[in-house]
Parts: structure tokens; C-alpha cells; sequence
């Protein structure tokens, strides 16, 4: 009987060893597998991590950030916003359509693209708690329906001084220079003012979700709906403000883009969803949270970016990105949900 409490015991020592190995790993395996990945491309590359070169990354990861901080919104209440790519390119052909084709500031144009995030944001909301149409359903709809009315008053044609209107006329207007400026200009010669937007909104998101009863609220919703409903919280509310909240992201985003770019490019936008919900999704496994979080979701943007400029700069095949992008995903997936698997 010793040998077999003996050997028990030595089972049960190893089986919390494992438990704790796998704790760490769920914890830091990402924030690890990101330090092991700028020392190898600045190991291969040594401009890598020259200070011009991080702010590059930033400035190509900040929109897909904001984007991605968007629908982590949505995510915390239960919920999925599969139209934050066609907000995103309808508010950069929207602002670009109000300055080149309509002559109007740069005021006018940020101005209705940002009531233009909130208002499908808020019809999202509708459409899922009123109507019960699934998120990914109507928000999937959403998406063609932008997609297919971004190209509609330029008749499929990209946006631009001098262009060919449908009714036979010209475009006369151009891009206002404080409007480029959201997209060009740097701080102190450095740091890129998309970069600034970026690292606002995430402050002002994480805080949001995380210390104030709002927050709170929310993620009581995206736990168990039922139980927030009984205590009282306005369930639909909270899902429609979350919805307004990523259309707004969205917004923000489209309007960053147009702004560098100076064109309201039909094609700018195509890789935006699928970068930004990667990001978010990243995001669960940043410090074991196993949560949609606006800190997790910043990292999972800076870890794609990263990984894509290291890879350029090492002369990588860019049709390999993909490939790598999903990846990635994978073994984040994996450090979140496979491992708590294991753990119970």
C-alpha cells in the first residue's frame, strides 16, 4: 500500500507540474513566441529594429488595430462584425466622393463618415436584437450591401482629381491638406499621426471594458445573456452601443486609409477584415485570457505586423503572407483553446 501511495503521489506531483507548465505556457507563450521573433529578424536584418523601421510597422498595423479594437466590442457581448472591411472601404469612398466630387473640407468629409459608421452600426444592432438575425447573418449582409453601394455613384471607378463622372463630367475637387495630414503627417518628424489615433483608441477601449461598469456589463452579456438579462441589464442596448462602437472603429479606420493613400481606391480595403478579426482573435491568447480584450487584440496587431515586415524584409514571397497570417492564428487558437482543454 506505501508503494502504490508513494507512486500516487509521484502521479499526482508530475500532473501539477504539467498543469503549471501549461499555465505558463497559455500565459506568456504568445508575448514569448513575439521577443523570439523581433530577435531573429533583427538578428537576420539589423535595420529591423532601427527606429524608423517600428514606426513603419505601426503605421502599417494602425488601421488594422483600430479595425480590430472595433469588433473586439462586438466579441465581448457575444456578438461578430463581419462589416467592418466595407464600413472601413465605404468611409474612405465617402470621404474622398464629399472632397474630389462634391468640392466640400476635410471637416464635412470625417464628419459623415463617422456618422456613417454609427448609423450601420446601429442598424447592425437592430437587425440582430430586433429582428433575431444571426450577427454573422446580418452582418454578412451588411457587407455586400456596402461593398456593392461604395461603387454605385462612380460607377465601379476609383476616386481621384480629374476624373470621369458617370453623368459625362469632371471631377474638379481635391483631397484637402489637413485631411491628408491624418494619414502623412509625423510628429516631431517620427511618429505617424495614425499611429497616435491607434494607441488613443486602444487607451480609451481598454479602459472602457475594462474599469467601467459599462465594460463590465458587457462582458457579463457575452458570459451568459440570460443571467445579465435577470439582473437587469439592458441586454439589447448593450449589444446595439457595441455594434455603433465597432461601425465607429470602422469609420475612423476607412477615413485613416483614404487619408494616406489620397484616393478613394476601390481595392484598398479588401484585406481589412481578415487582418483586423485575426488580430482580435490573437488577442485571446495574449497573458492566458482566453477573452476577447483590447490589450490582447493591440498585440495580436502588432504580432501580424511584425511578422509581415520581418518577412519582407527578408525578401519572403509575399503570396506566402497568407499562409503565415493563418498560421499564426492556429497556434494562437491553439495556446488558448487547446491548452484550457487540457487544463479541464
Amino acid at each position: 500500500m506505501a508503494v502504490e501511495t508513494g507512486t500516487d503521489g509521484r502521479f499526482a506531483a508530475g500532473a501539477e507540474r504539467g498543469a503549471r507548465a501549461r499555465a505558463v505556457a497559455m500565459r506568456y507563450g504568445l508575448l514569448v513566441l513575439l521577443v523570439l521573433m523581433l530577435a531573429f529578424f533583427a538578428y537576420q536584418e539589423p535595420a529591423f529594429l532601427r527606429l524608423r523601421n517600428v514606426f513603419i510597422i505601426l503605421q502599417s498595423v494602425a488601421i488594422t488595430a483600430i479595425l480590430a479594437l472595433g469588433v473586439t466590442a462586438t466579441l465581448v457581448v457575444g456578438g461578430f462584425d463581419l462589416s467592418i472591411g466595407a464600413v472601413a472601404a465605404t468611409s474612405m469612398m465617402a470621404s474622398s466622393y464629399v472632397m474630389v466630387v462634391f468640392g466640400l473640407g476635410a471637416v464635412p468629409a470625417v464628419a459623415l463618415c463617422l456618422l456613417l459608421g454609427l448609423a450601420v452600426g446601429w442598424l447592425n444592432g437592430q437587425l440582430i436584437v430586433r429582428l433575431g438575425i444571426p450577427d454573422l447573418l446580418a452582418t454578412l449582409g451588411m457587407m455586400f450591401l456596402l461593398l456593392g453601394l461604395q461603387l454605385i455613384p462612380t460607377a465601379g471607378r476609383s476616386i481621384a482629381t480629374g476624373m470621369m463622372l458617370p453623368d459625362g463630367g469632371t471631377a474638379t475637387g481635391t483631397f484637402a491638406r489637413g485631411f491628408l495630414m491624418l494619414g502623412r503627417y509625423r510628429l516631431f518628424d517620427t511618429v505617424p499621426v495614425s499611429v497616435v489615433v491607434m494607441v488613443v483608441l486602444a487607451v480609451l477601449i481598454w479602459a472602457f471594458l475594462g474599469f467601467t461598469r459599462f465594460g463590465r456589463v458587457m462582458y457579463a452579456i457575452g458570459g451568459n445573456e440570460r443571467a445579465a438579462r435577470l439582473a437587469g441589464a439592458d441586454v439589447e442596448g448593450y449589444k446595439v452601443a457595441a455594434y455603433m462602437i465597432s461601425g465607429l472603429f470602422a469609420a475612423i479606420g476607412g477615413i485613416l486609409l483614404a487619408a494616406r493613400v489620397g484616393r478613394g481606391d476601390v481595392s484598398s480595403g479588401n484585406n481589412l477584415l481578415l487582418d483586423a478579426v485575426a488580430a482580435a482573435l490573437i488577442g485571446f491568447a495574449v497573458l492566458g485570457a482566453a477573452k476577447p480584450n483590447a490589450f490582447g487584440t493591440a498585440i495580436g496587431a502588432l504580432f501580424v505586423g511584425v511578422l509581415l515586415n520581418g518577412l519582407t524584409m527578408l525578401n519572403a514571397p509575399y503570396y506566402a503572407q497568407d499562409f503565415v497570417k493563418g498560421a499564426v492564428l492556429v497556434l494562437a487558437l491553439m495556446f488558448t483553446f487547446g491548452l484550457s482543454a487540457r487544463r479541464r
